[in-house]
């Protein structure tokens, strides 16, 4: 069993956890100021199809609508937090996730691990990264590095690079530096 679980663990990740654009199908980019997650549909989208989505509404004076699933954009954040909390009774992992960052914004770190929770067992690989952190500083949670290894290794199989990363990290404080260096490789 753990020689299937180093199996998936060093395997390179076809592409990072953030997918591609589901417009144009370009991988989507690591930095996320470059990429807009629409609250309507929870879909993370590249800032160049969000730029030709409003130069079709400014040329066609169009409403402003969200350029994967055309609902119309939100003009209030009351407006975008109901949209988001629709996905979240639909329970969309992304959306749960999101959902969790909120309540972290607002220190309320029981909840935050709640909502990750979810997102996790929804396969989320985000959500299994902010678990990790939340294990490792003991936010919401007592502190327990097993189980925050186990969300980084969770994360990494997904291809987040912090948490493969943070597992090398890890692996190199324990004098594994053979593995360590697999992950750094891998996440680089």
């Amino acid at each position: 069993a753990a020689e299937l679980r180093d199996e998936l663990l060093f395997m390179f990740p076809e592409s990072t956890h953030l997918g591609d654009c589901p417009i144009c199908m370009l991988p989507l980019p690591l930095d996320l100021s470059k990429s807009k997650m629409a609250s309507c549909c929870i879909k993370v989208i590249c800032l160049g199809c969000d730029h030709a989505n409003d130069l079709r509404i400014d040329e066609g004076k169009l409403q402003h609508t969200c350029p994967f699933c055309r609902e119309a954009t939100p003009s209030t954040d009351e407006g975008s937090d109901n949209q988001r909390m629709k996905r979240v009774e639909v329970n969309d992992p992304a959306a749960l996730t999101h959902e969790g960052i909120q309540q972290c914004k607002k220190d309320d770190y029981r909840s935050a691990f709640e909502w990750y929770t979810r997102a996790a067992e929804l396969g989320d690989v985000d959500a299994h990264y902010r678990l990790s952190v939340m294990y490792y500083i003991g936010h919401g949670v007592e502190k327990d590095k097993g189980k925050e290894v186990h969300h980084l290794e969770e994360a990494a199989i997904g291809g987040h690079p912090s948490a493969r990363y943070y597992l090398g990290v890890y692996e190199w404080n324990n004098d594994y530096n053979e593995r360590a260096v697999k992950h750094w490789i891998i996440a680089a």
